[in-house]
């Protein structure tokens, strides 16, 4: 076989290894903006929202339309990559970091995204509680004994997932994306109604944190980007079935956009509402089942609730199990998403036993924004920059190949990756990063400068 054919595959998910060919993509245009619309539009956004109301509505709403344009236009990029080279987006650190230093990258994103499916699937957990709690009267979360309840709403929410993830791949996700969005905006539509019928704007303008979770300007920045950040790890493992370029790179930054203003909006202005009803700003109580309650909303609000983060959560396995498939090229794609979904089921006991939910929230975001500010500059630079918008996919997987680096380590990509890390905890110490643009945006921007500057020195060095 020659460099550069492809080996015909059969099944609908292609190996990392194999660039998906173009006969074989399915994404249209309209198909990605309902993808990144029914990833962003979930409870995890309410959430998101809510937490940033602690800088304020005015400060809060800087944040959200601030941070997102610029954390998706990244997303575009690494959208591009994938359906320019056909493959996933821990597929492409192959090239970046070398085949096997890519295992790196791969195991710490299987961590976040098993992680978010954790977060989402609790609420949805919550969601399911007060459900039971209106028709069989079951004690609801925060309620007495609500333990078992609890428990077993991971158990049927995390079986949902499995099923609609791992039976037919990226095909299932994108019919399950299509009615999950249309039934949450309607919800959304819903709840915006009724929290401005009972708070007018002017009560939630005139409306200022209280208690204990006044935070400054770059943590909130900090917190939403993190949480747009997220999703870049799984944009590639979609574009690399879009049919054009358009639909790559454009589509993504349409649908997300959208829906996580929208949400996050909604999110904040329940959280606000939350805190003007209680007379205290806590958002432990910003989860979406919470303010839905609050509203009244009904057992069909919670329903809907549920789906949509079910089905959110199937883009959080499919990709951790694209990342699984990458580290471990010979468990084969199905097995990884077993594993992995079998994974998220347990992951998502944890935070039934945790006191705090938006501490263990917090925490999670840090982790995303250290690992992958540094790691998504080092891609960007690599692609577009070293490498000239060019990687040869038949040396993915070649021992000795043009990615194969030192003994399959590219350690500049590693080194920088390192300095881009202690980057970021420097930055969250420094008073005017974290008054501005947050630790997350100054991690990339350095790590981008340090991987530019130590690939021109060490290609002069090669050609030397």
């Amino acid at each position: 076989m020659e460099n550069n054919e492809q080996p015909i595959v059969s099944t609908e998910e292609y190996p990392i290894e194999v660039a998906v060919p173009m006969s074989a993509r399915h994404y249209g245009f309209w198909d990605m903006i309902a993808t990144w619309i029914g990833a962003n539009a979930n409870t995890s956004s309410w959430y998101t929202g809510g937490c940033i109301a602690a800088v304020g509505v005015l400060g809060g709403l800087a944040v959200i339309f601030i941070a997102n344009p610029i954390a998706y236009a990244i997303m575009a990029l690494v959208g591009y990559m994938g359906y320019k080279v056909g493959t996933t987006t821990m597929g492409l650190t192959r090239a970046s970091f070398g085949i096997r230093g890519s295992v790196l990258p791969s195991v710490l994103n299987t961590i976040q995204f098993v992680g978010w499916c954790a977060c989402n699937t609790f609420i949805a957990a919550i969601s399911l509680s007060y459900l039971l709690n209106q028709l069989f009267n079951w004690p609801a979360f925060g309620m007495e004994g609500s333990g078992w309840v609890m428990v077993f709403g991971v158990v049927l929410c995390s079986v949902i997932q499995i099923l609609m993830t791992v039976v037919q791949g990226s095909r299932s996700i994108k019919i399950a994306e299509r009615v999950s969005v249309i039934l949450l905006v309607a919800l959304t539509i819903w709840e915006t109604y009724a929290i401005l019928k009972a708070y007018p704007l002017a009560e939630i303008f005139a409306w200022v944190p209280t208690g204990d979770f006044s935070i400054r300007f770059g943590e909130a920045m900090d917190i939403m980007v993190a949480f747009s950040f997220g999703w870049i790890p799984a944009i590639a493992e979609f574009t690399r079935y879009t049919k054009n370029k358009r639909s790559a790179v454009v589509a993504p930054m349409i649908g997300a956009n959208v829906a996580l203003f929208w949400f996050a909006i909604v999110g904040m202005f329940g959280a606000i509402a939350n805190s003007i009803t209680a007379g205290v700003f806590d958002p432990n109580a910003s989860d979406p089942s919470t303010i839905v309650a609050n509203l009244g909303l009904g057992w069909v609000a919670f329903l809907v609730l549920i789906l949509a983060t079910c089905t959110t959560n199937c883009v959080n396995i499919y990709a951790a199990g694209m990342s699984v498939a990458n580290a471990l090229p010979k468990l084969g794609e199905k097995k990884a998403l077993y594993g992995t979904a079998v994974a998220t089921l347990l992951i998502s006991l944890i935070p039934i036993v945790v006191n705090s939910f938006y501490d263990a929230f917090t925490v999670f975001l840090t982790y995303v924004g250290l690992i992958f500010a540094p790691l998504l500059a080092i891609m960007i630079i690599d692609f577009y920059v070293v490498k000239k918008r060019e990687y040869d996919w038949s040396q993915c997987a070649k021992v000795g190949g043009i990615y194969w680096y030192k003994n399959g380590v590219n350690w500049v990509a590693i080194g920088s990756w390192c300095a881009g890390v202690v980057a970021y905890f420097i930055a969250l110490n420094l008073g005017f990063i974290m008054n501005t643009i947050g630790a997350i945006y100054s991690t990339v921007i350095v790590t981008a400068v340090i991987y530019w500057a130590a690939s021109t020195i060490a290609n002069k060095r090669k050609a030397a």
